[in-house]
């Protein structure tokens, strides 16, 4: 119905469940030029479907990627929502999958977005842009910040994109765009951490008489609270 409503009159949809199929069985008569996806994540998959992967997770996003990294043809784009912990994690298939996508492809962009971006995620998201068949060398980060709460009454709009569809031209940094290259990203984690080098901290530091208030005032609800627990000896 999506689709219909888009303009795809006569979609080619088959009724299946993509992630039981082989990676090692996909040929290059089934790549493609450009994959465009919002693969469902939070989800688990069963350990038989898991076979199916060289990166084995239950992380049913972690499964989509790695098959949108094979079924693309070399040169060709992909585009792929995931959310942003997959950036950061730790555990070896999150590990792993980002070696994947830094060797396989050129990972030139990566759009960082607001909270409320996609309905029902429940969690910050990034869309992924990358190129198969080159490593990647540079990474260009745009933190996309609309000014207002996104949701359902108020989504995200082609104005909300527009620097960001500008800058990424010529990947030109600015309060809301960076860009780190590869040699500087850790390799043994390779953290791709969304980290803005523009934005200042904000930190506020209490005075020394504050912090000395504090502490009086706590020790003196340690030394009620010992004698209390005096009495009951």
């Amino acid at each position: 119905m999506n689709m219909i409503l888009h303009g795809i009159e006569a979609p080619n949809i088959i009724h299946t469940n993509t992630l039981t199929e082989n990676l090692s069985d996909i040929q290059d008569k089934d790549r493609f030029d450009i994959v465009l996806a919002n693969p469902p994540f939070g989800g688990k998959e069963r350990k038989e479907v898991q076979q199916n992967f060289p990166i084995k997770t239950g992380e049913t996003a972690f499964l989509f990627l790695q098959h949108f990294i094979k079924i693309l043809k070399a040169g060709g784009h992909g585009a792929v929502v995931i959310k942003n912990t997959f950036l950061s994690n730790s555990d070896n298939a999150s590990v792993s999958l980002r070696k994947l996508l830094l060797e396989s492809c050129n990972l030139h962009t990566v759009l960082d977005c607001p909270s409320g971006t996609f309905q029902g995620a429940g969690v910050k998201t990034v869309v992924l842009f990358f190129t198969k068949g080159a490593p990647t060398r540079k990474v260009w980060y745009y933190q996309l910040d609309p000014g207002r709460n996104m949701g359902k009454t108020n989504p995200l709009n082609d104005v909300d994109l527009a620097e960001f569809i500008e800058l990424q031209k010529t990947f030109a940094d600015s309060p809301k765009s960076w860009s780190v290259g590869v040699a500087s990203i850790d390799s043994a984690s390779h953290d791709l951490s969304v980290k803005n080098p523009h934005s200042a901290e904000d930190v506020t530091y209490r005075s020394p008489q504050i912090i000395m208030d504090e502490i009086i005032l706590l020790d003196a609800e340690t030394t009620d609270l010992l004698a209390k627990i005096r009495g009951l000896l």
